[in-house]
């Protein structure tokens, strides 16, 4: 089944908001319906499994690790009418480009990731991604330190909040990571 119009769809948030969930979820009821899927994830994901994208809750589905965004083109399937991105701040900025093209063809993007990085500072290709979507699903974590609504990672070293100089990249899960409100997010300089 092919869509009469294209679109981008953005689902962000914090690490632990339900991004992957939320990206597996739209994807299998695009699968029920009948529609051809493809997913794409980069390379440098190999959290879970290389082959799939996982979410922390451990739902998965089958994805295709690409080095850069323009490797989706050269992979993307004739009949396919809906692409799943997971994980987009970490693609290089053709993503944006990707994703345009595809939805000027009337393929369903739907994309997910990081809105912010662990400094809380916009991550990678994502508000550009978000500028152009039809659609921006922002989703929300639960504070590890109050319980109120997270909407941003905290990376901790050695259990101690990361210094705004450390690396912006480095993949991990709940062993580096967990989800904070603004007042409990710390960032030293």
């Amino acid at each position: 089944m092919r869509h009469t119009h294209g679109s981008i769809e953005v689902v962000c948030g914090s690490m632990f908001s339900g991004k992957t969930d939320e990206l597996i979820r739209r994807l299998v009821r695009a699968t029920i319906a009948r529609q051809k899927v493809q997913v794409f994830k980069p390379a440098i994901d190999v959290r879970y499994a290389a082959e799939k994208v996982t979410s922390h809750a451990g739902a998965n589905f089958d994805a295709t690790p690409v080095e850069k965004a323009g490797d989706i083109r050269k992979r993307l399937e004739a009949e396919t009418t809906v692409v799943g991105i997971d994980e987009a701040q970490f693609m290089d900025a053709e993503v944006v480009q990707v994703a345009e093209e595809l939805a000027g063809r009337g393929v369903r993007v739907i994309v997910a990731g990081l809105d912010t990085d662990f400094r809380g500072e916009p991550f990678g290709s994502m508000p550009e991604l978000m500028s152009k979507a039809e659609s921006v699903s922002k989703l929300h974590a639960i504070c590890m330190t109050c319980g109120d609504e997270a909407s941003r990672t905290q990376r901790l070293v050695n259990g101690r909040p990361a210094r705004y100089d450390d690396p912006v990249v480095i993949v991990g899960a709940s062993e580096l990571y967990e989800a904070r409100c603004r007042q409990h997010h710390e960032v030293p300089r």
